[in-house]
């Protein structure tokens, strides 16, 4: 992910929220597993209202 644009990196939207989000570095080794945009958003996964 050298050099690349911000506007131009992966993206993916979150189960519970609904709301996109990009990939950061911290998840460069296991962006393919990130499915929560937050700690929140995990914690909280079994309580969406849906």
């Amino acid at each position: 992910m050298r050099n690349v644009k911000k506007e131009n990196l992966p993206e993916k939207i979150c189960p519970v929220c609904q709301r996109p989000f990009t990939w950061r570095k911290k998840w460069e080794k296991n962006w393919e597993i990130i499915k929560y945009c937050s700690e929140k958003c995990r914690k909280n996964k079994n309580e969406q209202l849906l």
